[in-house]
């Protein structure tokens, strides 16, 4: 009997931990409950080695003091946009909330002095990414979740040893969990080349300071501080297409020059302290450069280090004053109630919603989560659609044809909550129409679901989207 009340005991404590740690975020808490009554104590182990609080930890907090003078100096030299009609006569009419809520981002303001050129394939990306780093001079700063030592891997390694021998200082950082494939060997080759490289949380020091669940899914290239890379590929043949299972891979990444690059260098710098502890204070590192077009962008990145949910705030913000179109593209479809809430009060009031998620997943669980959500949105007026040329990893929100968002979050709970992330705003015609344009001819490759179809899919497939759903939290 004293060993039943115990246990009670401890069970309650460990309940009582997770709804106090997580009361912020309800939909957190009842997956871990959820975790924790199929597997009572494994469930608080995992959590206690999975979930814990990023931002308590004081290194962590010191990013933003240790990269203050680099943003400054960013700042000093950049043209910003202070007004709404500096993007552009007439074109933000009516929207002075969206602009107010983007340029009250102070550690991300918005650049008037770029240049973008949209990639939309991995064979175009990798072109101009090896293109950039060929005609290197004084720096290469790579950064990226996943890193591969297949062929793809293999160009990227042998470019940065020669351009290490040249002279050009080289550095890269690779997350611990998304690149834990890559070979020793490999790593030795750069390294003694001169190739500077670390590691973000290998999955052994992450679990022992109760990290496992932050990665860095950022995806950065910066040359000599004049021209910069982010969007959704990382260093993989999977992304020329030659994954078996998945086949054609359908994505999306920007080449920046001019100011924002700037910013872009900023979460780099920081990032490169954090796991290696060096501060670059060469300014070297974010160079004079000519103002070549007037296009504007704003580099947002947010992830579980910050005070704030910048991307979330950024999304929700926009989709919540959309007047005439939604358009979104993401390969993982897990919402927060904000969203979910502004996605259906938008189609409800007539707003044009379409969204384009995968048909063939690399995830059958989180594939679920997304299912779950679509019934009750398609009730709303929402239009899904499933790609079947392949499979699509496209993050692209387009809002009015007025803004667009690219980068590396998806449209989940883990890029919002738990990543680190990057995107990029984008407030001009010209390649918010190539986004656009690239979204439609998405669609005419994809499949609409309808709802009265959909209704009668299997009592499992209702099921497990249930169980996904519960869990989507932590996915």
């Amino acid at each position: 009997m004293i060993w039943l009340v115990l246990a009670l005991l401890i069970f309650i404590f460990q309940i009582a931990t997770i709804l106090i740690a997580e009361f912020r975020r309800p939909s957190k808490a009842v997956a871990w409950l959820l975790i924790l009554f199929v597997f009572p104590l494994v469930g608080f182990v995992m959590y206690y080695f999975m979930a814990k609080d990023f931002q308590q930890r004081r290194a962590v907090r010191k990013r933003g003091v240790i990269a203050g003078e680099h943003r400054l100096e960013a700042m000093r030299r950049c043209k910003l946009v202070h007004r709404i009609s500096d993007l552009g006569e007439g074109r933000f009419d009516h929207q002075e909330r969206l602009f107010h809520l983007l340029h009250n981002l102070a550690q991300s303001p918005i650049t008037g002095c770029n240049t973008v050129k949209i990639l939309n394939n991995g064979e175009a990306t990798f072109e101009a990414i090896l293109d950039a780093m060929a005609s290197a001079k004084h720096h290469i700063h790579l950064e990226y979740y996943t890193l591969r030592d297949d062929e793809i891997g293999q160009r990227f390694k042998e470019l940065m040893i020669r351009k290490a021998k040249e002279g050009v200082e080289v550095r890269l950082i690779f997350d611990g969990i998304g690149s834990y494939e890559l070979s020793g060997a490999y790593l030795r080759e750069l390294c003694d080349a001169g190739v500077h490289t670390h590691c973000f949380l290998t999955p052994r020091l992450a679990f022992f300071r109760k990290r496992m669940n932050y990665r860095n899914h950022r995806k950065i290239v910066v040359v000599d501080g004049t021209i910069g890379f982010l969007g959704g590929i990382n260093i993989g043949d999977e992304y020329l297409g030659k994954d078996p299972k998945l086949g054609y891979w359908r994505d999306i990444h920007m080449q920046i020059t001019g100011d924002a690059v700037y910013f872009l260098q900023d979460v780099f710098l920081r990032d490169w302290w954090f796991t290696a502890r060096e501060k670059l204070e060469d300014g070297a590192y974010m160079p004079e450069h000519s103002c070549e077009s007037d296009q504007h962008v704003q580099i947002i990145s947010s992830g579980p280090d910050s005070t704030a949910d910048t991307i979330l705030e950024c999304l929700s913000g926009a989709i919540s004053v959309a007047k005439k179109s939604i358009y979104i593209a993401t390969p993982y479809f897990i919402p927060d109630p904000s969203i979910l809430m502004g996605l259906r009060t938008a189609a409800l009031a007539g707003v044009d919603v379409r969204i384009l998620i995968p048909e063939k997943a690399d995830s059958r669980l989180v594939m679920f989560a997304s299912l779950s959500y679509v019934e009750d949105l398609m009730t709303a007026g929402i239009r899904f659609y499933r790609y079947q040329k392949g499979f699509i990893h496209s993050k692209v929100t387009i809002i009015d044809e007025l803004v667009a968002s690219v980068g590396t979050a998806n449209l989940d709970m883990r890029s919002f909550f738990s990543n680190f992330e990057i995107n990029a705003m984008l407030f001009d015609e010209e390649p918010i129409r190539q986004l656009t344009e690239d979204f439609m001819a998405d669609l005419e490759d994809s499949k609409e679901l309808h709802l009265a179809e959909f209704h009668e899919r299997s009592r499992l497939q209702r099921a497990s989207e249930i169980a996904a759903r519960m869990l989507s939290p932590l996915l």
